[in-house]
């Protein structure tokens, strides 16, 4: 798409940009050619603003979602940033999963890989084939090596990608997984991408749960975080928020049928980046473009 800048959310707050970032989450990765370091600083786009691409659940069009080989492929493809969702599990690891349950993509011995995450121990969600659900699924996409992947955890994909990636992470379900933002806060020092998401905005951290948003900023106030709002909520219903959000977050993500000029006028009037999800084609994206 060659109406689409891309670049880096550093090198965009650098940059001399005024206009608001418009972050497409993108479960098929669309014509992707550039990473973000190949992007020149200082390059204005059409829309005076870029439009990054996140890999949704890795290259979740194309392999198993949330595995290493779905996130290798959305880099391979371009990906701007990598999305995780994070489940803790019973002995309080943090893990890649975006259901609450086990039951849609995995597969193996049911009293292992069936029933809720949080009630499972990492030993337990190891012994899980999350690939093979895929090859099912998709068998256009279907491959072999796909059989038997496992459930990553958080420490595990800090310790492939280390700081040459970008991360987009989101907490689900932290009501029922006290301590979850204790966990994500620690591993991010350990791997030293506090300073980095405060600075260059390396790591991006979501959520539904205003309560989670609210706690990962009392404790470590520089990070920016995203306030996601459900498909139920309105143009109108989310522009009534803002002002709340603005105290803690620095940009919202509202479901894509949600997002018309008045909701990222208001937005943008407190200074928050608007990030509609889930977009999965290039009309869609210009569709959005448009109005930002």
């Amino acid at each position: 798409m060659e109406s689409i800048w891309k670049e880096s959310l550093a090198r965009y707050r650098r940059s001399a940009v005024v206009a608001k970032l418009v972050i497409i989450l993108v479960i098929l990765l669309v014509a992707l050619t550039a990473t973000p370091a190949e992007a020149a600083p200082g390059q204005r786009a059409s829309t005076d603003a870029p439009v990054l691409n996140i890999g949704h659940r890795g290259a979740s069009g194309y392999a198993p979602e949330h595995t290493i080989p779905s996130y290798d492929l959305a880099l391979k493809q371009g990906a701007d940033y990598i999305e995780i969702d994070l489940q803790m599990t019973a002995d309080g690891v943090l893990v890649a999963m975006h259901d609450d349950t086990l039951n849609r993509t995995a597969r193996g011995p049911a009293e292992n890989c069936t029933g809720l995450v949080i009630e499972k121990t990492l030993e337990q969600i190891k012994t899980c084939d999350v690939g093979s659900w895929f090859n099912e699924t998709y068998p256009q996409y279907a491959n072999p090596d796909y059989v038997g992947l496992q459930i990553p955890t958080l420490e595990e994909i800090f310790q492939r990608y280390r700081h040459s990636v970008n991360y987009y992470i989101e907490t689900k379900n932290p009501e029922e997984a006290p301590g979850i933002e204790e966990e994500l806060l620690r591993l991010m020092e350990e791997y030293n991408l506090l300073k980095p998401a405060a600075k260059h905005w390396q790591v991006l951290i979501q959520s539904f749960s205003a309560e989670s948003l609210q706690k990962l900023h009392a404790l470590e106030p520089s990070l920016p975080l995203v306030q996601l709002y459900s498909g139920r909520e309105t143009s109108e219903t989310i522009q009534a928020n803002l002002a709340s959000a603005s105290t803690y977050a620095v940009g919202i993500g509202p479901s894509k049928s949600d997002v018309d000029a008045d909701l990222i006028a208001a937005a943008h009037e407190l200074c928050l980046d608007v990030h509609p999800y889930t977009v999965n084609d290039a009309q869609e994206m210009k569709a959005l473009e448009a109005i930002s």
